[in-house]
């Protein structure tokens, strides 16, 4: 556990920061405004952003770039309107936010994971037709009606669960993934019983592990640091080597993760989504194969929000201000 000061705890005013705090708050207005330019795109048809700088530039082209502009005219006005907020205080409440948002989705993976399971056992079996009507055991053989009538609710679920407790849900997560496996290995070698939705659901619990528990470990310390000139610097030099490291490192990395998964109507995280791509074993396994690729999206929309706080934490730590964040070592 860290000792981790609450941003209830510290002072919402401090030192100055405008250019640093726009820029900050850039990337977050700028990242509402791609997804929701994705949602366009994908579902509305709208054109890409890069149709303004051609000859094919419609009127959706120009609603696309005013939405850009806007972004960052709400950032840069929300900067002005409370120029003296304290870096580490606003640092906090975005780390608050990222936490709900990766808490709600691994409630909405641990919803979808268990129901889709067993629409997929009663399907493999074929106990629908004796359990639900005729119409109803054909849509639950349907990706198109299991994703947005069974999945779409329970990940909805999954996000107001979140607003009242504060849990994470790493440990409970693991667990689930434990008892999964002991499934497989008692079916298999007790009852000589085994299908493919049994090793789709280990792998659906594991990806969305790794990947929503990446920004909370960015947060605790916890990715490995190759430090090998890093741990002989004052806390100034460290802060200003991180705020650094955020924006060429971890910010680049997380827009081009983003930009190439969703940048068009067909690429790698879009066309699954779109599509409610299911796996190569069919009915046999489970529904969750486009899950599974907006998976890489939420990897890096956490990401990218939280060096955004850990860009603000960095900068104060540069400037010396008061209330660092100190995270306890690990006791082995």
């Amino acid at each position: 556990m860290s000792s981790t000061a609450q941003a209830e705890t510290l002072s919402p005013l401090g030192p100055p920061a405008p250019f640093v705090r726009f820029f900050g708050w850039s990337m977050l207005t700028l990242l509402a405004a791609f997804l929701i330019n994705n949602v366009l795109i994908v579902w509305y048809d709208f054109p890409t952003l890069d149709t303004v700088f051609t000859a094919d530039r419609t009127s959706g082209s120009m609603i696309i770039l005013g939405m850009y502009i806007a972004a960052l005219v709400i950032a840069g006005a929300y900067v002005a309107r409370a120029r003296d907020t304290a870096l580490r205080w606003e640092a906090r409440r975005i780390s608050a936010f990222n936490a709900y948002l990766i808490r709600a989705c691994f409630f909405a993976v641990l919803f979808v994971g268990i129901a889709d399971f067993a629409v997929a056992f009663l399907r493999v079996e074929k106990l629908l037709p004796v359990l639900f009507s005729e119409d109803m055991a054909k849509d639950l053989i349907r990706a198109r009606f299991l994703g947005p009538f069974i999945h779409g609710p329970l990940i909805l679920l999954g996000f107001v669960l979140a607003l009242f407790t504060r849990t994470l849900g790493f440990h409970w997560l693991s667990l689930l993934i434990v008892v999964a496996e002991l499934l497989i290995v008692f079916s298999r070698f007790v009852f000589s019983y085994e299908q493919a939705l049994m090793g789709d659901l280990v792998r659906y619990w594991y990806a969305a592990l790794f990947l929503f528990a990446s920004a909370y470990t960015l947060l605790e310390e916890g990715h490995v640091r190759v430090d090998v000139l890093y741990a002989g610097f004052n806390p100034r030099r460290k802060g200003r080597v991180n705020a650094m490291g955020s924006i060429l490192l971890g910010m680049t990395t997380a827009w081009c993760i983003i930009i190439i998964g969703m940048g068009s109507k067909q690429a790698i995280v879009n066309s699954p989504v779109k599509n409610f791509e299911v796996s190569q074993t069919g009915t046999a396994g489970m529904f969750i194969k486009y899950q599974m690729a907006a998976f890489l999206a939420i990897f890096a929309i956490t990401m990218l929000i939280q060096f955004v706080s850990y860009y603000f934490e960095a900068v104060a730590d540069s400037r010396g201000e008061r209330g660092k964040r100190e995270v306890a070592p690990v006791s082995h």
